[in-house]
């Protein structure tokens, strides 16, 4: 394991600390240069709207927050007062102390000795975080929990969390450009477990953003604080903040720092593979892209899909909940979810351990900035497979330069491209399979009831385990059918195992963490559903291709008949 790792420690963030003073600079510069034009009018009135607007924004938001910092608030209050009575020069100092304060709080920072410590215990550091023990203890314990039941399985993640996809050829890419790992979000996990990814597939760390909620465990912000990630504050929504945080990555990337996006934004709250993109964090690749060609630098930047594959996910319960409820819709941040309550985080991760059924993290095919793929020799290839010459894509009369409405559509394209390798690399898992498959089963008992209504209530009545493994098989076929196309990816376990095994396996893995099991067999042997809100969460995993499964079903029910 981890034979990579020598090429591997001469990434760019191994030397992080030694620049950060002048990334810095250059971010509160850049972002200063940005405001001016703020509200497409020149300085210093573009000044005074871009402050207005923070101002505006974080009035309100204290004003409405419980426990406030009135200090803060007060603060704030003055500058809007102050704003029209302001210099020019007043305004432009204000931005720029904003700016300054913004990125010494975003910037993140890497110490080469944690990553070392981290590739050595992290199998067990995860075990310490799952039993919500602080980092000072826990590493004075590290001899002693070994010996704990259960501890071998902890180390050996391998066991239960499969990796797999392209990785010679990112491997290979790694050396020749900067990578953009894009992954699926389903849970505040993701990050955690693809850090341990990255490192056991012989990958280089990444730089990336995580929410500032999250550094206040004491050993997950340990290691967040120095692994490369950046704090990001998710109730802060005026643009100051936001052009820092765009900038800050965008300069990330155009020094060579492989990243790592979520392009959903958020996790998905009703559990299907996300389809809508937030398309300003794939555009900056595009940017970064531009700019190093405007400085003669020629170093491509590589966008690498990745999907998060969970049998069960930590916040589930909580992020249907809210996704199902209509003003919850609206909401970015959940702070009460599973994850900040240590004791569920424990149970879940030593529920995982047991599982037969392994997640995976699946790898993609990488992709250029327009979103055609890439090929082991980093050269980007057409649909016939043909070579592109990406650089001229950001030419014009022979030198690169930008623009902003063809920068718009390239990065619409790598948005769908990236949608699309989302959906082709998805492993369908048997919850997943059986969440699907058992609330079809009770529509079909209340078809007159719509999704809300059908989500509220359960039929009562036990499914026969001989009808449900009949249904079971024709949705197989059909899944292993669009497989063999390309659109999907099976769970070694589902493609192959007994109908009977997979839904028994299904059922019981739900059974060993919710609260409210989704699925319980009865006394009878037949299959009873718990929680339809669950079924709706996991099922949702198969939510684009839905109408093709709902065919499926009726053709295998009637050719029954």
């Amino acid at each position: 394991m981890l034979t990579y790792l020598r090429p591997a420690m001469n990434a760019p963030i191994f030397q992080f600390n030694r620049h950060r003073g002048d990334i810095e600079r250059e971010v509160v510069e850049r972002t200063v240069a940005e405001l001016a034009r703020f509200g497409g009018v020149e300085p210093p009135r573009s000044f005074q709207l871009v402050l207005n607007d923070a101002a505006y924004r974080e009035i309100d938001r204290l004003e409405h927050s419980v426990g406030a910092n009135p200090e803060q608030l007060e603060r704030w209050k003055r500058l809007a007062r102050r704003l029209g009575r302001m210099t020019p020069d007043e305004l432009r100092n204000e931005a720029m102390g904003l700016c300054a304060h913004y990125v010494e709080d975003v910037q993140g920072n890497f110490d080469k000795r944690v990553y070392n410590m981290a590739t050595k215990v992290l199998p067990v550091g995860l075990g310490l975080l799952f039993k919500g023990t602080d980092l000072a203890s826990g590493v004075q314990r590290l001899a002693e929990l070994r010996a704990l039941p259960g501890m071998d399985a902890l180390r050996d993640l391998s066991q239960r969390i499969r990796i797999e996809g392209e990785l010679p050829t990112i491997r290979r890419l790694a050396e020749k450009g900067t990578l953009v790992v894009v992954p699926t979000h389903s849970s505040n996990m993701d990050s955690i477990v693809l850090g341990w990814a990255l490192m056991e597939a012989e990958l280089p760390p990444v730089t990336y953003g995580a929410g500032k909620n999250l550094f206040s465990n004491p050993l997950i912000g340990y290691f967040m604080r120095n692994l490369g990630a950046y704090r990001v504050d998710r109730r802060l929504r005026h643009a100051l903040y936001k052009e820092v945080l765009k900038t800050y990555s965008q300069v990330l990337l155009e020094r060579g720092y492989h990243s790592l996006f979520f392009p959903g934004g958020t996790r998905s709250r009703s559990g299907k593979v996300e389809r809508k993109l937030k398309l300003g964090l794939l555009g900056s690749a595009l940017e970064a892209t531009s700019e190093r060609l405007q400085r003669g630098d020629e170093r491509p930047i590589f966008i690498v899909p990745v999907t998060i594959n969970y049998p069960l996910v930590l916040e589930a319960e909580t992020l249907v909940e809210d996704f199902l409820r209509e003003a919850g819709q609206a909401r970015y941040i959940i702070e009460d979810d599973e994850f900040s309550k240590l004791g569920r985080v424990s149970h879940f991760a030593m529920k995982v351990m047991g599982l037969n059924t392994s997640m995976a993290i699946r790898f993609g095919t990488p992709l250029d900035v327009f979103g055609n793929p890439v090929g082991p020799d980093g050269q980007s290839l057409g649909p016939d497979g043909t070579v592109l010459r990406r650089e001229r894509y950001l030419f014009r009369n022979g030198v690169p330069c930008a623009d902003p409405g063809r920068d718009a559509e390239y990065t619409r394209s790598l948005g769908r491209a990236v949608s699309e390798a989302f959906l082709r690399e998805t492993v369908v898992l048997p919850t997943q399979f059986a969440g699907w498959l058992m609330l079809e089963r009770e529509r079909r008992r209340a078809p007159s009831l719509d999704l809300f209504a059908l989500l509220r209530t359960t039929s009562g009545e036990a499914h026969p385990f001989a009808s449900v493994c009949e249904d079971a098989e024709w949705l197989r076929a059909r899944l292993v059918t669009l497989e063999s196309q390309g659109a999907l990816r099976l769970d070694p376990g589902l493609r192959t195992g007994a109908i009977g095994d997979v839904l028994t396996e299904a059922v019981n893995t739900f059974g060993m963490y919710h609260l409210r099991p989704a699925l319980e067999r009865t006394d009878e042997g037949g299959i009873l559903v718990g929680d339809p809100k669950l079924l709706y969460f996991y099922g949702n995993r198969l939510d684009a291709w839905a109408q093709d499964l709902q065919a499926a079903l009726r053709a295998g029910g009637e050719g029954a008949r």
